[in-house]
């Protein structure tokens, strides 16, 4: 009889073990959302007077909606088939490894092959970094967000003419502030958009563009219909 007792004391010890060990590995702590929130305090255009300032976490915002609206665009209208929600969260995370490497202006990133290709190594081992702080249970889900290698070739384009399209439109509205300071910027971004040759840019650059002009007065007393 004590011996079963016993037996029934073991079982009952070794499975409250196994049920913490399992809700411990399940409540292990991860830096991972804490870490990349850091990217509000990464400025952008480092090498140029801003009148209007911006942060990866605010240009980030902005490519993922016209990400998004590029996606919509292209189905809708342009016989495309890709999916619009994955295109935005996608868009979020593009730059999220930059909380590691900051972010390094054009005029030195493209400045020599070397110092290009020494950056995009470097942007791969922040990607890898970033996704190993998450928990072991979320990384498949993250997997394509992250790590550039893993994103399809025709969301990373339209993420890519977003995140363009999103440069051209600081240009614009530092230029409309009198800061000539992005004028070649702004050239070079417009010719960059040309040679994409995706109808949806055009689209929104027709379409959407012209109001990032206008001040919130005139965006509340213009007519929305106007052409």
């Amino acid at each position: 009889m004590s011996a079963m007792l016993s037996r029934v004391a073991f079982f009952r010890y070794y499975d409250e073990l196994v049920d913490t060990l399992e809700k411990e590995r399940f409540m292990q702590k991860s830096h991972f959302f804490a870490y990349i929130s850091k990217i509000r305090w990464l400025q952008r255009w480092g090498l140029k007077r801003n009148t209007i300032s911006e942060n990866v976490m605010e240009h980030s915002f902005e490519v993922a909606t016209i990400a998004h609206a590029l996606a919509l665009i292209k189905n809708r209208l342009f016989g495309g088939n890709i999916d619009a929600n994955q295109v935005a969260v996608t868009a979020l995370y593009h730059d999220v490894s930059e909380v590691i490497t900051g972010d390094m202006p054009s005029p030195i990133k493209y400045h020599s092959s070397d110092i290009t290709k020494a950056y995009k190594s470097l942007e791969r081992k922040a990607e890898q970094e970033l996704f190993g702080l998450l928990p072991a249970e979320l990384q498949a889900d993250f997997q394509p967000l992250l790590l550039e290698s893993y994103v399809d070739d025709s969301i990373h384009e339209l993420v890519k003419a977003a995140d363009t399209l999103a440069a051209f439109v600081k240009c614009q509205l530092e230029l409309n502030a009198g800061n000539q300071e992005f004028k070649k910027a702004a050239e070079q971004i417009e010719q960059r958009l040309i040679g994409l040759k995706l109808p949806e840019v055009d689209y929104f650059m027709k379409t959407f563009f012209a109001s990032y002009s206008l001040t919130l007065d005139e965006l509340m007393h213009s007519d929305s219909t106007e052409s």
